[in-house]
């Protein structure tokens, strides 16, 4: 594992935007759309929303991740993994742990729980971490279920999914859901010591406890090629989970590793590039908001698309660099009035929390710009499988050739 820093020029990310809102005296967590608008302090009086350190939160309500769209039951299963060839950089006599998810088209659902966004544990640690009591919200559900056996039918493309710095694996499930709802298979992982993450049995990692181990786009895609050879193993009727764990029957079946594509957020945007510029195994690459920094100079023959609101082309060289290397079939995007985090499930859970907690349209629009968060989710939805439709299954879709009425805030550029 290498130690170079992440420099980054970096925006603010939804963790520097909700300190700096706890800062100003108004809790507004991004993700979550269950807190009362008001609440009873000790003497029975009613108070305005305000830091949840000082505020009695009322019971909270259900909390549900946008559902999917596709005519598919979703399944999903978390694997703890180690990668044997890459010592533990804070214990270098162990190999090197991961926490990962797949995720794929499931049937006889009923019978297996919905699966949290997030481990309880690694969920209270993200609402500490910028200045909520842990205990006051629940993990919002996701359209997985936990177990399910895969759906029968032939092997199905997989797409990796690489999270943005100081984050976790989960923080695009809309778009995992989604994909997976209309028949892919999905791997994402932790990337250890710059997320939100906990192993079974063992504490919670956050970020701040892991400062230590500086990680970069590089080795964020060193932890994609690992995810990759642990996809291949279990199509070849491995266990790759280290405890053992059962795997969902039929999920073995289900790959299909000629048809493999992978895109990421931000950090991991520029991850997911790297990893499709090396590994002769992806056939094809999506970045969100990529930095793409350091500068990539090699060129890519691969299909490449590239997603932006904050690391334009326009505003930084070296999107704008590594765009003049994208030398097979290439397009680029803006979200015109997106922030950065429209890009992650913050999108979609922003209006409910808003009307929950009473927020104004300036104050959402400080969190995810102006640009409709109802479109956002849909963008989400549409434009990444779109582009995987396209080139793992090669099924065109209008919406890769330009402009769309149904999608405004999307501005492709030459």
């Amino acid at each position: 594992m290498t130690t170079t820093p992440f420099t980054g020029r970096a925006r603010p990310s939804r963790r520097t935007l909700l300190g700096a809102t706890l800062a100003a005296g108004t809790a507004i967590p991004l993700s979550l759309a269950g807190r009362a608008s008001a609440a009873t302090d000790a003497t029975g009086a009613t108070t305005g929303a305000g830091s949840a350190a000082t505020k009695t939160p009322a019971a909270p309500a259900h909390l549900i991740i946008p559902p999917p769209t596709g005519p598919h039951r979703v399944g999903t299963v978390n694997l703890h993994l180690v990668d044997v060839s890459r010592p533990d950089p804070l214990t270098p006599s162990r190999p090197y742990p991961l926490m990962a998810s797949i995720w794929y088209p499931a049937r006889d659902t009923e019978r297996f729980p919905t699966a949290p966004w997030m481990t309880p544990g690694t969920f209270q640690a993200w609402l500490a971490d910028v200045g909520f009591d842990p205990t006051s919200l629940p993990v919002p559900d996701t359209a997985g279920h936990l177990g399910a056996p895969a759906r029968r039918g032939r092997p199905r493309p997989v797409i990796l999914f690489s999270h943005g710095a100081h984050d976790h694996r989960s923080d695009t499930t809309t778009v995992v859901q989604e994909l997976v709802s209309h028949g892919y298979v999905v791997a994402t992982v932790d990337h250890t010591y710059d997320s939100f993450t906990q192993f079974p049995g063992g504490p919670v990692l956050s970020p701040e406890q892991t400062v230590r181990v500086p990680e970069s786009p590089s080795d964020f895609a060193a932890d994609l090629r690992f995810l990759l050879d642990t996809v291949q193993d279990i199509a070849a009727g491995h266990n790759p989970d280290v405890d053992r764990q059962p795997l969902p029957e039929g999920l073995a079946g289900s790959l299909d590793l000629d048809r493999v594509g992978v895109f990421g957020w931000s950090k991991g945007g520029t991850a997911a590039t790297l990893e499709t510029i090396a590994d002769d195994r992806v056939r094809a690459g999506l970045a969100f908001d990529g930095p793409m920094e350091p500068t990539i100079t090699t060129d890519l023959h691969k299909p490449f698309m590239m997603m932006s609101a904050v690391f334009t082309r326009e505003s930084d060289p070296d999107a704008q660099e590594f765009w003049t290397h994208l030398l097979g079939w290439r397009r680029y995007c803006e979200l015109e009035g997106a922030e950065h985090i429209s890009f992650t499930d913050s999108e979609g859970l922003i209006l409910p929390a808003a009307g929950i907690l009473g927020l104004s349209q300036a104050q959402v629009q400080g969190f995810v710009g102006t640009m409709d968060p109802n479109e956002g989710v849909r963008i989400q939805q549409a434009y990444p499988r779109a582009f995987f439709d396209l080139h793992l299954r090669n099924r065109p879709s209008r919406l890769l050739d330009g402009p769309s009425p149904e999608f405004p805030s999307v501005k492709f550029m030459a």
